[in-house]
């Protein structure tokens, strides 16, 4: 029974320690993500990237920073920077680009942003995502934009949708990270979905219609489809996205999975090391322990030897004193 308590307990005490290295793991991961947006904010805004014969920096990040989530990922990294930085004294309380993610719609409002971080702290001392975003829609709703039924011309087979040279637009959806800002379509669209964007810093970017705002997307022709078409597009379109889904799924589980190897190799070697130490310590203690009985009995010594000094000094002086006493004794006798 003994034996099983302390399993149980040494079970209890290895949780303990490699769920807080789990979670340790994953903070210092978020850490180092908002502490790379300075590096990349120099690239971006000294436009070094030039030096290694990049044009702008979306093609920078495509080039080298691809395995990293590339243009978009570093754009949602620079959006949760410009939320911190916006948020002053409360910018610590947002640990990582998710929980920024909600927020970045409120940049240009501080007074909004901060009170929607108060109201996420107040209901959550540790706020997720979730509940930023649901604190930003209680500060700042939402506005629900009907976009009135527009009936698409039909395009003929040989002929791709157009869509007027030189038209201004704006990014109107809060999830992406240029939210707010205008660029010209100067390009053809590649496709029926999609815009080339050029910004006023020279950056072009592949935007969706459902990004960009109303008047664009009422002006855009788009090829208009039998019902068949449509519903199998349809059916693509879902299968495509459920099997992004999966792969999402199954990459999760598979940085999940390295995370919980290297924190529970790191718990294990703090464990071996913990044990190396008690078993030194342990040493030490039974050499002093020795040490310490070997001083108590030269103690002991010690005091026998002031003993028997003492009595050799006694019979030293018992013997001066006794021939004295038989000599009287011996001078009485003769008188």
């Amino acid at each position: 029974m003994l034996t099983l308590d302390r399993e149980e307990s040494l079970g209890a005490l290895h949780y303990d320690d490699l769920n807080s290295s789990i979670k340790d793991t994953f903070a210092t991961i978020d850490q180092f993500e908002l502490q790379a947006v300075e590096q990349i904010r120099l690239m971006h805004d000294e436009r070094m990237y030039r030096i290694a014969g990049y044009k702008n920096f979306s093609e920078y990040c495509q080039g080298e920073l691809h395995v990293y989530g590339g243009y978009r990922r570093i754009n949602q990294l620079l959006g949760a920077s410009k939320v911190i930085v916006a948020a002053g004294e409360l910018g610590p309380q947002i640990k990582n680009e998710r929980q920024a993610r909600p927020l970045l719609r409120l940049v240009k409002e501080p007074e909004k942003l901060i009170a929607a971080i108060t109201l996420a702290l107040e209901s959550n001392p540790e706020p997720t995502e979730s509940d930023f975003a649901a604190a930003a829609n209680i500060v700042a709703p939402m506005p629900r934009v009907r976009k009135p039924f527009h009936q698409e011309p039909l395009v003929p087979k040989n002929q791709e949708p157009l869509v007027p040279k030189k038209a201004k637009v704006t990014i109107s959806s809060p999830e992406h990270p240029r939210y707010g800002e205008s660029g010209v379509i100067e390009a053809s669209a590649p496709n029926n979905s999609q815009q080339i964007v050029t910004f006023g810093d020279g950056e072009r970017l592949l935007v969706n219609n459902t990004d960009l705002d109303v008047a664009l997307v009422s002006q855009s022709n788009q090829r208009t489809y039998p019902p068949e078409y449509a519903e199998a597009l349809a059916a693509l379109k879902e299968q495509h996205k459920l099997e992004l889904e999966r792969l999402s799924q199954e990459l999760r589980i598979g940085l999940q999975a390295e995370v919980s190897a290297r924190a529970e190799a790191q718990v294990s070697e703090q464990i071996q090391s913990m044990h190396f130490l008690y078993k030194e310590q342990k040493e030490q203690n039974i050499q002093l322990q020795q040490r310490l009985d070997e001083m108590e009995g030269l103690r002991n010594l010690e005091i026998e030897n002031q003993q028997l000094h003492q009595r050799i000094q006694e019979l030293e002086h018992a013997l001066l004193e006794r021939p004295q006493q038989q000599w009287g004794n011996t001078m009485t006798e003769w008188h």
